[in-house]
């Protein structure tokens, strides 16, 4: 049953992954590769005809799975309401500059800091928007999002509410924030400054074609200014409601589109109905690229099902048997995150390795798992697919699974690298 599931599992992948020569949409072969691995399991697996365990299985996963989609779907929703108000405007207006390079560290320093404000996902999501909104060329707007991709990831793997594995270790007593700060923060930095340094050194001299800046708007500066700034405070409030109510995050963002979506409708109240319904959220409903979410539950159903035949518990159970060494097992990890989800990956560190005051390693705040945070947040942008920002951007600007492979995986994974040796030199000075 393992084996056939597995094959099921990478059958799909390589659909996924070979989406532009078949010309199939990736979506279909998550879809696929989701429902028939947890169908095998259904019928093959270790039930004996109880309903209940199969029902109880797959609800232990769902929760988590529903969380990231609704989250993903108020997110996406929240950022098109801004868009249609033509909020973006606001702040692509003051962004002057036709040269690659500054550009792109512009793009990149954003990035970084916003995803440790906000979530790598939500930020993934607001810069893809602006970066569309910026530059008239796909190839530049590829070139950009794939940037934004590792500078999301590096930029949540040092702050607690930055990326889910990182939120994981905070709660669960493995990290502390007063220590998860001061001691990632450089290392996620020299993660994502290496690669953009690279990437500016062959941009010298070239020149954007920026996007015309000089439009006829269809709201008034009050409209756009009102929704920007109510849309990006709702973003920001979801980590605070979290901490808050220890509810999960998307209730945070849908309370944030319940806001949003309010001051929407206040501010046309008394328009045509043509024009309200312009601007109105059924209107963003109706953007949202809906394939990309049914592609992102495709993907995580299916790694839930890996986890649930104890695959990736078992593969960290041989990685601790065949290598031993605790610095490279968390280095594997991080680049195994690329191909699989990194939430069960940690789940299942979590499990085999639990905090042990008396570890150097495993003690809150110990190097084990300071380096597991910045590993399993940063090694899935050596894949377009290997994080949650890497599959929100690849969906909005249809970026190829190769083509990511070909121009940003061995940046991401110099970046990856760079940032691990950094943070084992420092680790003494810790």
């Amino acid at each position: 049953m393992e084996i056939l599931i597995i094959v099921i599992f990478l059958i799909g992948y390589l659909g996924i992954a070979f989406e532009h020569p078949l010309k199939i949409d990736k979506a279909a072969p998550a879809l696929l590769l989701g429902i028939l691995t947890w169908a095998v399991y259904a019928v093959m697996g270790d039930f004996h005809g109880d309903p209940h365990g199969l029902d109880h299985e797959l609800n232990h996963h769902l929760p988590e799975i529903m969380n990231i989609l609704f989250f993903l779907l108020g997110a996406m929703t929240i950022v098109e309401l801004i868009d249609i108000h033509e909020g973006f405007q606001v702040i692509t207006s003051r962004i002057n500059t036709a040269s690659k390079s500054t550009m792109l560290w512009i793009i990149c320093v954003i990035t970084f800091f916003m995803s440790a404000t906000l979530d790598n996902l939500t930020t993934a999501i607001v810069m893809a928007s602006l970066i569309g909104k910026l530059l008239k060329d796909r190839p530049d707007r590829l070139m950009y999002a794939s940037m934004v991709i590792i500078a999301a990831n590096a930029g949540g793997a040092w702050s607690p509410i930055g990326d889910v594995t990182t939120t994981m270790l905070w709660i669960g007593g493995c990290l502390s924030v007063s220590n998860m700060i001061p001691h990632l923060i450089i290392p996620s930095l020299v993660c994502m400054i290496v690669p953009a340094a690279v990437l500016s050194f062959k941009m010298r001299g070239q020149t954007l074609n920026v996007a015309d800046n000089i439009v006829e708007f269809k709201t008034t500066s009050f409209e756009r200014r009102t929704m920007l700034t109510v849309g990006v405070a709702g973003l920001v409030f979801v980590p605070v409601f979290k901490t808050a109510t220890h509810l999960p995050p998307f209730m945070g963002m849908m309370l944030s589109l319940g806001v949003v979506w309010l001051v929407a409708e206040l501010l046309h109240k008394n328009k045509t109905a043509t024009d309200k319904r312009y601007f109105s959220p059924f209107h963003a409903l109706a953007k949202i690229d809906a394939a990309s979410i049914l592609f992102f539950f495709g993907i995580l159903i299916g790694v839930a099902c890996l986890s649930s035949i104890d695959v990736l518990t078992g593969l960290a159970g041989w990685l601790d048997k065949t290598i031993g060494n605790i610095e490279v097992i968390t280095l594997v990890i991080g680049i195994l995150s690329s191909i699989v989800d990194n939430v069960p990956l940690v789940a299942a560190a979590m499990k085999m390795y639990s905090v042990d005051a008396a570890s150097e390693y495993y003690a809150m705040d110990g190097k084990f798992w300071e380096f597991l945070a910045y590993c399993a947040g940063t090694g899935g942008s050596m894949l377009v697919i290997g994080s949650a920002a890497g599959v929100a951007i690849m969906g909005i600007e249809k970026i190829e699974f190769f083509w990511y492979m070909k121009n940003f995986s061995l940046l991401a994974l110099l970046g990856y690298f760079s940032g691990a040796i950094v943070y084992l030199l420092m680790y003494p000075i810790f």
